[in-house]
């Protein structure tokens, strides 16, 4: 098993946008220092909170303060985008990266971000057009040929090549046939996964969703697989979880319980997640009430918090009641106070992860 990041990332409205981007950036710095194998990069344009817009300006940035750390999109939403220029975008990012980077993708946005767009979930579908969008992404880039392209939601076109001033479509990927592709699932035996593996795309089960859910998000990739043949390989799915660590499991608790682990999920995703459903995704028992959702049972049920001993058995836990992945993303928070978060994380990478070497 091996360990990567992902972060929305999370800042209160208000925040200094100029710092978070720098405190995001050294975030990745410092966990490619520790080892950590990749860290995705969320896109939001209208959530305060999750206040990067383009990740792909972090990516380019941070791919030249890095060594070896794998960066990704998590996720490009693809109804906020035209492909071509999705497509020039992602495949001038992989040159950059010399194939350190993954693309992820996803259907699902921001009711905002869909009005920024001119997208309307009630009307339109989404899971179509990132089906289409990812289809004509992936033929230009195998075979641009000049012409037409269009349908309800796009219209864009390749020109006829001019040989003398080498006027041609002429970026496609560094990596062949493309970048490695991720999706994240959410819901019960998800059909977005079911489509990834349908392609051998990464699976990735999101931080919100309990770990019987989880369990299903496997079931779904594994259908896709058999659906087209493939064979589905448990070492490339990727689990995101709150991720707290410190010498002792009381401290590790305390701090959880008076820092930014509890501010974002009480000033943040309790309000967003109560808007629809998604406060049924993190309950163990869908019968109990939002009003018993509390941190506390966060803490004990979602979140893997604990002195290193405690958290790598929470770790093994979720690995057999899940069936087994390859890799544990801990998803990002404010690192305040700074030297408490950086300690948590290198105790994940230097003492809890040794102990989980056995696990193939």
């Amino acid at each position: 098993m091996e360990i990567g990041y992902f972060t929305m990332p999370l800042h209160p409205p208000g925040s200094n946008i100029t710092q978070t981007l720098e405190d995001d950036l050294q975030q990745i710095v410092t966990l490619d220092e520790m080892g950590y194998k990749e860290a995705y990069i969320g896109e939001h344009f209208t959530f305060a909170w999750e206040n990067i817009p383009i990740p792909d300006l972090v990516i380019a940035q941070a791919l030249g303060m890095t060594k070896n750390i794998v960066l990704g999109t998590g996720v490009h939403c693809l109804p906020n985008h035209n492909p071509m220029m999705l497509a020039h975008r992602v495949a001038q990012l992989d040159h950059m990266s010399k194939g350190r980077f993954h693309w992820g993708i996803g259907s699902s946005s921001t009711p905002g971000d869909y009005e920024m767009f001119g997208f309307d979930p009630e009307v339109d579908d989404r899971r179509q057009y990132t089906r289409d969008a990812v289809d004509i992404i992936l033929q230009i880039w195998d075979d641009p040929k000049p012409g037409l392209y269009e349908n309800k939601n796009w219209r864009f076109k390749i020109p006829e090549p001019v040989d003398d001033i080498g006027l041609t479509f002429h970026l496609t990927p560094y990596t062949k046939p493309h970048p490695p592709i991720a999706v994240g699932g959410v819901s019960p035996r998800s059909d977005t996964l079911i489509q990834a593996g349908e392609r051998g795309w990464i699976p990735m089960s999101i931080n919100l969703v309990n770990p019987a859910t989880v369990a299903t998000h496997w079931d779904a990739y594994e259908e896709g697989a058999n659906n087209t043949g493939l064979t589905a390989d448990r070492s490339i799915w990727r689990i995101a979880r709150e991720v707290y660590v410190a010498d002792t499991t009381e401290q590790a608790r305390k701090e959880a319980l008076e820092g930014v682990l509890r501010r974002d999920f009480e000033d943040y995703w309790f309000h967003l997640l109560s808007r629809g459903d998604g406060l049924q995704h993190m309950k163990l028992d869908p019968d109990m009430a939002d009003s018993d959702l509390t941190i506390e049972y966060l803490m004990d049920n979602m979140w893997i918090v604990g002195s290193p001993d405690d958290v790598a058995n929470k770790i093994r836990n979720l690995y057999h009641q899940v069936g087994g992945f390859g890799v544990l993303l801990a998803m990002g928070h404010e690192w305040e106070p700074k030297e408490q978060w950086e300690n948590s994380m290198r105790l994940l990478a230097d003492e809890v992860m040794p102990k989980l070497a056995d696990l193939d």
